[in-house]
């Protein structure tokens, strides 16, 4: 029995680090097809990049709602539901004959898709199987997502320059999302509760609240009692800086820039995968500090290390990989995601059992900032001929981020205002 409560919350984090990892792999296709679809169709920068917008705008938008699914329906049902939804989208996308297409297919179903399975999966994963150890769990988890979007990269450059050109890409997304549906439905579990067992680091099995009968209003209700909190906007508004400099910008926009400056298009994905690589150490370091140190603290020192690499990016760029570029993609890799521990953690704090709807508020406002960058960058590129501008002031905001998150002072009416989840 002693093993059994050990080990089974471990086997639901593994599952659900498959589940993120892929699909944050198929939302960041895109990212890796902009010049093939401009070869092919003709569209501009900023034609794309509004259906990438759409997607990363989805992707956060979606993830309260799906936060209050999951309380409603169940992680399982929603999770292959969103895999299905990618595995459509991308599918259909080989029909494509106008950017509005693009648009519905990459932008909606995609987005919609991969926001169901995002960091409000993550949260509400470690706040119902894990009592001790949240902070390394979803550090784990969150890396997961982070790495996939990256790591996917390469093998999808490598496709898009095959004979079937980026079709051939689109078709393997659809196959591979179709394929993980049946391991969520075979052997994921909703809550430890089902097991007869206690989350991981509890002594007592945590009876299961009856499901919400109304989840559009639950999640809504989170946020109008959360914006009645300082701490809420100032976390909402540091994490909209950090998805607007991380998957607005160089996620989406990194292997453009290296090409305007002479780099391969493969080879560009391929330092993005190293970013993936290194963010997957990162962000569980960050997660085993966050149990351990103060959040806010974290948060100052990432967003700072963050800005000061963005700052000086513009220099590094060239048609080779050198050893400075190496540095910046240690660096930010690194940082590039270890921000989502100590948010969560500071979401623990202030909000309780609560925490998973109010952080996929606060990821909406991640996406919302992602989804203005990934627009903006691309109509600076579009206007000026050059990024640059955008890496200078995505560095300034990162730092105004760090100062934001140290102003998030420990709660005193939050914790209790939001301890319990209402039933609606």
């Amino acid at each position: 029995m002693i093993r059994q409560k050990q080990v089974w919350p471990w086997m639901i984090a593994a599952i659900g680090f498959v589940a993120l990892v892929a699909a944050a792999g198929f939302r960041a296709t895109p990212g890796a097809l902009v010049e093939p679809l401009q070869e092919e169709f003709g569209w501009s920068t900023g034609v794309i990049g509004l259906a990438m917008s759409v997607n990363l705008a989805l992707y956060g938008v979606t993830a309260p709602f799906a936060s209050a699914l999951m309380e409603r329906f169940g992680m399982r049902k929603v999770t292959a539901a969103a895999m299905s939804l990618i595995a459509l989208g991308s599918g259909l996308a080989v029909f494509m004959t106008a950017s509005w297409q693009l648009v519905l297919l990459w932008g909606v179903l995609v987005g919609l898709g991969s926001g169901s399975i995002s960091l409000g999966f993550v949260a509400t994963l470690g706040t119902r199987w894990f009592v001790k150890r949240q902070g390394l769990v979803t550090g784990v988890l969150t890396a997961g997502g982070a790495t996939g979007s990256l790591v996917f990269l390469p093998l999808v450059a490598k496709l898009s320059e095959s004979p079937g050109g980026w079709k051939t890409a689109a078709i393997v997304v659809s196959v591979v999302a179709l394929a993980t549906v049946p391991m969520i439905l075979l052997f994921f579990r909703e809550h430890p509760a089902d097991l007869d067992i206690p989350p991981y680091g509890a002594d007592e099995v945590v009876p299961v609240q009856p499901p919400a009968r109304n989840a559009a209003k639950l999640a809504v209700d989170g946020l109008k009692t959360a914006a009645r909190t300082r701490a809420f906007w100032l976390l909402a508004a540091a994490f909209a800086i950090c998805g607007a400099t991380s998957n607005g910008l160089v996620n989406t926009h990194f292997i453009p820039a290296a090409h305007d400056h002479g780099m391969p298009s493969v080879t560009a994905a391929g330092l993005l995968a190293l970013i993936g690589i290194f963010d997957l150490i990162g962000t569980i370091a960050s997660g085993w500090l966050s149990d351990r140190y103060d959040s806010r603290v974290l948060l100052l020192g990432y967003y700072a290390l963050r800005g000061v690499s963005l700052l000086v990016l513009p220099q590094l760029f060239d048609e080779k990989v050198t050893g400075p570029m190496l540095i910046f993609i240690v660096l930010f890799g690194l940082d590039f995601i270890a921000t989502v521990p100590p948010t969560v953690a500071l979401c623990r704090e202030h909000f309780g059992m609560s925490a998973p709807i109010v952080f996929g508020w606060i990821f909406a406002a991640h996406q919302l900032g992602a989804a203005f960058a990934a627009t903006t960058a691309g109509l600076t590129r579009d206007g000026f001929g050059t990024y640059a501008p955008a890496w200078y002031v995505a560095g300034v905001l990162s730092i105004a981020a760090g100062v934001l998150s140290l102003r998030t002072k420990p709660p005193t009416v939050e914790k209790t205002l939001l301890a319990e989840p209402a039933r609606v």
